[in-house]
């Protein structure tokens, strides 16, 4: 697992992916590409947006969404829609989310180019709560949780994650610095735990780093 920190990790990881969606239409002649919601990706976003990729030959999915309406606030699709790409959006207004899940599963690519997480301070990453064993080793590609964080949840598993070919964790603030700690070494404990470490890039900013020996 690869460890970055820069000042500004949301616009260095941003860079990093885009190189990678480059290289994936240079070599495949198409690139895939899962995206996290949340604060931290709001800026990551924007700027891989701006930057120079070959877009028409992007797929975007969606790592995890809130079950909420349309046009809420609490809806990670919200931050996707200037992204000039495919976007596949998790389908979370369906009323059998279960068979909405399924639908989901069938649509995605047999294996993301790059897959990006965030992580909470109770050591979440994707949806995946903490103690929630049927969604972390869930067989299944996209699964749907009970209530987390104030809502239901639609996510990708970690089977999907890990097959990815590369994974970027960007984490902010001084708040992450404890459970970066425990990420780094290895706390079995955090349903990030289960990211795979190989090909795995993670960028922090000083704060959430304020706890690594450097």
């Amino acid at each position: 697992m690869d460890l970055t920190v820069d000042a500004d990790p949301g616009a260095a990881a941003a860079d990093w992916i885009a190189r990678r969606l480059r290289d994936a239409v240079r070599r495949r002649g198409a690139a895939s590409l899962a995206l996290s919601g949340g604060a931290t990706a709001t800026g990551l976003i924007a700027r891989l947006g701006s930057l120079p990729v070959p877009w028409t030959q992007v797929g975007c999915w969606q790592v995890d969404e809130r079950v909420a309406p349309d046009g809420s606030p609490d809806r990670n699709a919200e931050q996707l829609r200037d992204l000039p790409c495919r976007r596949h959006l998790m389908p979370v207004t369906a009323a059998d989310l279960r068979s909405a899940a399924r639908r989901y599963q069938r649509r995605l690519p047999d294996r993301f180019d790059v897959v990006h997480l965030g992580l909470g301070t109770d050591g979440h990453t994707a949806s995946w709560p903490p103690g929630a064993a049927d969604i972390l080793d869930s067989v299944r590609l996209v699964e749907v949780t009970g209530a987390f964080h104030g809502r239901r949840r639609m996510t990708l598993t970690p089977v999907v994650v890990n097959a990815a070919r590369a994974r970027v964790v960007l984490v902010v603030g001084w708040e992450k610095a404890d459970v970066v700690e425990r990420f780094v070494r290895r706390d079995p404990r955090l349903p990030a735990d289960r990211i795979r470490r190989t090909h795995t890039s993670v960028f922090l900013d000083p704060g959430g780093a304020s706890r690594l020996p450097m």
